[in-house]
């Protein structure tokens, strides 16, 4: 399942680093496809969205959708 993320304060590629690792440390077989300019996150995981969406707030980000 594919699920799509607006998450603000991603600012340089250590911002996106950090986001994936969140991911993959909740599922080491995620799919994770991050478009800064437009604040997307996009995980292809079977992981609940709830999960995903709480992995990225702990790393500092807010998650609107």
């Amino acid at each position: 399942m594919i699920h799509t993320f607006i998450v603000t304060g991603m600012t340089c590629g250590h911002c996106e680093k950090a986001v994936t690792r969140a991911l993959k440390q909740l599922d080491s077989l995620a799919e994770v496809t991050i478009d800064r300019s437009a604040n997307k996150v996009d995980v292809q995981s079977d992981q609940a969205r709830a999960l995903l969406s709480q992995a990225i707030a702990e790393e500092g980000y807010v998650v609107a959708a």
